[in-house]
């Protein structure tokens, strides 16, 4: 069924810890657009339900990690979110050019969940250029020899990577020419006061340059402000990701309703 419900469960016999979650939807929004229009990429969030209020994940994921679940936690992303997007109208499905499922260190250095995102890609029912799996630097560098046989066996199938919070780890560039990733998410710290920083200005359009040299994507998160989309357009970042072009919200709202969840003017 699909994520929006708020009652839905995390898996057939979940984990205390691993209970009550739901997906939300931030969209990545083209700079480029001329017309406003659908927001047709997106980045899955899970939020978790405690009677009836949403909990944020900096409340809940750390409790994940320190038992164990975060890559039963990813299972279960991936598999209803691929599960729900196999079930809708192709008109519905239509609105989602690609969909961005964010990866745990733990799963990335795991063959047994290499193996089950490959048998779940394969069987998903939509087409795996729709799946763009985000990954963190640290978690890349920890974990990098299974980091490339996991980046490399699911890119034959079609499925595409970023990787997140670029900048915020100790050997961003020296990594980059190991890791064979599509998209570069620039880290938010970088990006917040980039309207009043001339720093921030140099970091980020030094990541975008050496991101587009290597035929990468680029992508801002934290976008806060319209002053900050000017900066971003004028360096040239390919897509931007923020509150201030549109909040987190249920899955299936977003995908079917008729108005963009953001764009930028």
């Amino acid at each position: 069924g699909p994520l929006a419900p708020k009652s839905q469960n995390c898996a057939a016999e979940p984990s205390p810890l691993v209970q009550n979650c739901a997906a939300e939807p931030s969209p990545l929004d083209q700079k480029c657009a001329a017309e406003p229009g659908p927001a047709s990429r997106f980045e899955v969030l899970v939020r978790m339900l405690d009677d009836g209020k949403i909990v944020s994940p900096g409340m809940f994921l750390p409790a994940i990690e320190k038992h164990g679940l975060a890559t039963e936690l990813d299972r279960w992303v991936l598999d209803h979110t691929l599960s729900y997007l196999a079930g809708l109208p192709d008109s519905v499905r239509a609105n989602a050019e690609r969909i961005s499922i964010n990866l745990s260190g733990h799963s990335l250095g795991s063959r047994k969940f290499r193996d089950y995102a490959i048998a779940r890609v394969r069987e998903g029912g939509v087409a795996a250029s729709m799946v763009c799996f985000e990954i963190t630097e640290t978690a890349a560098v920890v974990h990098l020899d299974h980091a490339m046989e996991f980046i490399h066996a699911l890119k034959d199938l079609g499925v595409s990577f970023a990787l997140d919070d670029f900048g915020s780890g100790v050997s961003s560039f020296g990594y980059l020419r190991s890791l064979p990733v599509d998209c570069l998410k620039v880290d938010g710290q970088f990006v917040r006061h980039i309207d009043a920083s001339a720093l921030d200005r140099g970091i980020v359009t030094a990541i975008n340059q050496i991101a587009h040299v290597m035929g990468m994507e680029t992508v801002a998160e934290f976008v806060e402000n319209e002053q900050t989309v000017v900066e971003l357009r004028n360096i040239g970042v390919d897509y931007l990701q923020g509150y201030h072009l549109g909040r987190p919200c249920p899955l299936d709202d977003y995908l079917r309703r008729s108005t963009p969840a953001g764009t930028v003017r």
